[in-house]
């Protein structure tokens, strides 16, 4: 029996899903929980698999084109049964969609309830198989046999042990050699122009604006708009913090900690000392959490999104480093599980590498404040009545008044400035 194939829920945020890629065409044959799309959703990219078997009969929706939630993208049937009534409720397009509840990454949600699929049971060698087939998805199966990956050398994430497309990316990732940082690219050679010309106004060309891009400016708007902002800025001395992250990376190589590291640690340590700012507003009550789980801003190309370090004040500095790289590559390809990306108490948002002196960052709801991190540079200051040559780095936090005075704010900032300008406190308290 036809069904619909409608856009699931993917992410706890997610309000409507962007057809990346159809990995079916019509008339293909479709099995139960075989992969039919990528779909981008507003903060990563996932497979969507099928919950009935047969061919794809009608493809509704072209790749790059957004629904919302419910709304009907492909048609799965038998190959000659009449689809003439799914097609003009598809072609309707309901005002109101029903919007189902949230689905697992590689799940597809179906009008008709699938049938039960063969339980995979393990190979000799471990693999997860249906019958005499390991379980890959075609994408993954293509993107291995393009890189030469060895699928018998791979443990699959996805369902029942599938190898799905997000187990490939990682063991190209893993072999890949490192990118030579970017240059300036060549000014174009241009002809001067000609006295008295006359240029008609620049060719443009209009993209279809990503998820992510598309749930950054809604959540923007929604942000400085209701929430009543204040700012409290800080110079804080940076020479012993970056003395001892040299020192640090010095005695142990394969830590590779980062100013940023340093700086997510003192933020959780500062919350410690002020959990009234380690809060979120709640409409009619204001939420006071019992750990530090800061979000850290990540620039992707599609936009920005903040994968969580949780608990980071009940972690070492020799944590923390690694998993916010780790996080950092998988939010680049656009590979983080929505609950690594959801539910900050506080976040940081550092744009120093950038050579950035000061900024104001923007509060991501519902969290209490984020802290802007500007450059270390060195700077002349006066220090025992003598001008000496210091590394300074400016911070700006960014303040919901409904749920942080200005006094208790400026506190957060001054224990925050106190612990980088005394970093062994980090070693001397641990949380």
């Amino acid at each position: 029996m036809a069904s619909q194939v409608i856009m699931p829920k993917l992410s706890p945020t997610m309000e409507e899903g962007q057809v990346s890629r159809w990995l079916k065409k019509e008339g293909d044959k479709v099995s139960m929980g075989e992969p039919l799309a990528e779909i981008d959703t507003d903060k990563a990219t996932m497979e969507m698999q099928a919950l009935s078997a047969g061919v794809l009969r009608k493809i509704l929706i072209n790749e790059g084109e957004s629904v919302p939630l419910g709304q009907p993208i492909a048609i799965i049937g038998e190959p000659n049964e009449d689809i003439s009534e799914l097609l003009s409720q598809a072609k309707a397009k309901p005002q109101s969609a029903p919007k189902p509840e949230a689905a697992k990454p590689s799940e597809v949600t179906s009008v008709e309830p699938p049938q039960q699929a063969p339980a995979p049971v393990p190979s000799p060698d471990g693999k997860r198989v249906v019958g005499d087939r390991m379980l890959v998805s075609p994408i993954a199966a293509r993107m291995a046999a393009e890189a030469g990956i060895n699928l018998k050398s791979l443990q699959g994430s996805g369902p029942g042990g599938r190898i799905i497309k997000r187990d490939i990316e990682d063991a190209m990732s893993a072999k890949a050699p490192a990118k030579a940082p970017s240059a300036l690219r060549p000014m174009p050679v241009a002809r001067p122009a000609m006295k008295g010309e006359v240029f008609a106004p620049s060719a443009y060309r209009d993209e279809p604006m990503s998820e992510m891009r598309r749930t950054i400016a809604r959540r923007l708007v929604t942000s400085l708009g209701p929430v009543p902002h204040f700012f409290l800025t800080s110079e804080i001395d940076m020479e012993r913090a970056a003395d001892m992250r040299r020192s640090l990376n010095e005695l142990y190589p394969d830590a590779k900690i980062s100013v940023n590291d340093v700086i997510i640690k003192v933020t959780a340590a500062a919350l410690t000392q002020h959990p009234q700012v380690n809060a979120s507003f709640q409409d009619k009550t204001v939420r006071y959490y019992e750990h530090a789980d800061i979000g850290v801003a990540v620039a992707t190309e599609n936009g920005l999104i903040t994968p969580v370090v949780r608990a980071a004040d009940m972690k070492s500095l020799f944590d923390i480093a690694p998993e916010v790289r780790e996080l950092a590559e998988r939010a680049r390809a656009r590979r983080l599980k929505p609950e690594e990306y959801t539910g900050a108490s506080f976040s940081i948002s550092n744009l120093g590498m950038f050579g950035i002196d000061e900024f104001t960052a923007v509060i991501n709801p519902p969290e209490g404040a984020i802290l802007a991190i500007g450059a270390m540079t060195p700077k002349p200051v006066v220090k025992d009545g003598q001008v000496v040559i210091r590394q300074m780095m400016r911070v700006t936090m960014s303040c919901d008044h409904r749920v942080i005075d200005g006094a208790t704010g400026a506190q957060f900032l001054r224990t925050f400035k106190q612990i980088l300008e005394n970093p062994l406190y980090l070693f001397l308290n641990q949380s």
